[in-house]
């Protein structure tokens, strides 16, 4: 993984002969380097450098980056340029809601429609985990984690769901890229992964969803933590909830 503040980028040679081909493939690069951390929040993306880096004309490479703006990935400022945007807070959050919702459920259902073979490719996927694991590879670690969860939605018969939570979990994409390689993250993963599909072994539901509960819900006490927002990775954007009954006053009677 490069250093803080260095953007390492490989020049790729080859350009699909179509410009709605070469966009599109312009496009799920970017893509993955930003969320994968190899292009940094408020790193610039010089339209000219792009062009030398996919040898293509500049047509593509616009569609591509407003492709990227349209997700939240780019911001693209008039006068200015193109940079990558700052992860928002507030996004966080929703996604780490919308998937403890949506993954308690699949975790559950997965108990239902579990088999031998099932558990068989949980177990393999939890292999592999601990391999990478012991090999501190990040980018494979996010890989087979990313398998995992998926693995559990097609195990509960809801692939659509997945789907669901790819779409809002792009920019918590970003920021697992940023804390994976802390110390003790990657061993907390593989035992909190571990637990979960001990779980659904024994086809004990309570215990599955509170293991997926934990397991992702964690994340939030971390984004609530003030010091982990450095303003040049992350836009503060969180609304401080005021509880309803503190707007209420005491009814007077005449």
């Amino acid at each position: 993984m490069p250093a803080l503040g260095k953007t390492q980028i490989a020049v790729d040679a080859t350009a699909p002969a179509t410009t709605r081909g070469a966009a599109h493939r312009i496009h799920a690069t970017l893509r993955d380097d930003i969320i994968h951390m190899r292009l940094r929040p408020l790193d610039i993306l010089a339209e000219k450098q792009l062009v030398t880096r996919f040898g293509v004309s500049r047509t593509p490479i616009r569609e591509a980056l407003l492709r990227l703006a349209d997700e939240g990935l780019v911001e693209i400022v008039p006068q200015s340029g193109t940079r990558v945007a700052r992860i928002p807070a507030s996004a966080l959050r929703e996604a780490i809601l919308i998937r403890t919702a949506l993954e308690a459920t699949t975790v559950s259902l997965a108990i239902a429609g579990s088999s031998d073979e099932a558990i068989a490719l949980l177990r393999s996927n939890q292999r592999e985990l601990a391999e990478a694991a012991g090999q501190g590879d990040i980018a494979r670690i996010h890989v087979i984690d990313t398998a995992f969860h998926q693995l559990i939605a097609e195990i509960a018969g809801c692939p659509g769901i997945w789907s669901v939570i790819e779409r809002s979990k792009i920019q918590l994409d970003r920021y697992r890229s940023l804390v994976l390689p802390q110390s003790g993250r990657i061993t907390l993963v593989v035992d909190e992964h571990a637990a979960v599909i001990e779980a659904i072994a024994a086809g004990n539901d309570r215990l599955a969803v509170e293991a997926m509960r934990l397991h992702i819900g964690r994340m939030i006490e971390e984004i609530e933590e003030h010091d982990m927002l450095d303003p040049m990775l992350f836009v503060d954007d969180r609304q401080r909830v005021v509880p309803a009954w503190r707007n209420l006053t005491t009814p007077t009677f005449s």
